[in-house]
């Protein structure tokens, strides 16, 4: 059943996409001597994952779920592509294929205490054995740590964002309930990501890890906290069972790990020496490019509301 109650913040997000839309289209007519085919296509992708998100969150929480599930698979497949891995390693690769529906079930059941353990604990173990049988030790460190930090990445990390479909309506909040939750981490996550963008293309002089990241400055940083902060404070009443600081908090949070999930998977990107990690999203990349910061925010952002209320 169609959730009402969230129905207008996604209105409002759409009426956010269509004037970024027009923004674009004049920007082409009034400026038609620079190349603008990249931001053509970045917005047109936006178009489609907007989408692709109404459609999955507004629909029902089983739906909402497994659509971030075939996400998570995804994105563990992009990762694997690039990575080297061993012919000893199909085993251990197969069950961590296996692994990601049965995370995903745990986070639709509710079943904290096993969703917790599951991939950081159970699979650990379980791939490291299965690479062990395989009778191959050459890489064997090199082997266990790209693939398990994928899994953790890709699967534990992202399945987070699924856990918060399944909490309860808290009696502080409205009743958007746990969907209000996830657009709250989603829509602050990839606005901030853009924020970032503008600032720094507007301002940023200062490079942070010139090597890592060349493109991020400290005045994109600075400028999309403060910005994701005040739309966190504009917004949370609507969304969430927070008080003002700790909306004020989580806009903080967001931000600066945002960034941080960005960075570590632009060093990932780097040291593989590929620039993406796909070209599913045309002007974006691959997933695991569009859903890097949300690496780091999901676990985050779902500890800290799952402790401090619930």
């Amino acid at each position: 059943m169609m959730n009402l109650d969230l129905l207008y913040p996604f209105i409002v997000l759409w009426a956010l996409l269509c004037f970024g839309s027009l923004a674009v289209f004049f920007t082409v007519r009034l400026r038609p001597d620079k190349d603008y085919t990249e931001l053509k296509q970045r917005t047109l992708s936006w178009w489609f994952m907007i989408a692709a998100f109404s459609f999955a969150v507004l629909s029902s929480q089983t739906i909402s779920v497994w659509f971030l599930c075939f996400i998570s698979f995804l994105a563990f497949k992009e990762y694997l592509s690039m990575i080297p891995t061993r012919r000893a390693d199909r085993g251990a690769l197969f069950f961590c294929y296996l692994s990601i529906p049965l995370q995903y079930y745990w986070a639709q059941i509710g079943w904290y205490g096993m969703f917790i353990i599951f991939i950081p604990v159970y699979m650990f173990l379980l791939s490291g054995f299965l690479m062990v049988i395989a009778q191959q030790t050459e890489g064997f460190l090199k082997a266990a740590g790209t693939i398990h930090w994928g899994l953790m990445t890709c699967v534990f990390s992202l399945s987070h964002a699924a856990f918060l479909m399944t909490l309860p309506d808290h009696p502080l909040s409205n009743n958007a309930g746990g969907s209000g939750l996830l657009f709250f981490l989603v829509f602050l996550c990839q606005f901030n990501d853009v924020a970032q963008y503008v600032w720094g293309k507007l301002f940023g002089k200062h490079k942070i890890s010139p090597i890592v990241s060349p493109k991020k400055t400290w005045q994109g940083f600075i400028g999309g906290i403060i910005t994701t902060t005040v739309l966190s404070a504009i917004i949370y009443p609507y969304l969430t069972p927070f008080s003002v600081w700790a909306a004020l908090f989580s806009g903080i949070m967001i931000s600066t790990f945002g960034f941080v999930g960005d960075i570590c998977i632009s060093a990932v990107k780097r040291d593989l020496g590929v620039k993406d990690f796909g070209s599913l999203i045309p002007g974006h990349g691959g997933i695991l490019d569009r859903i890097d910061s949300l690496t780091f925010t999901a676990p985050l952002f779902f500890h800290f509301t799952w402790y401090f209320y619930y």
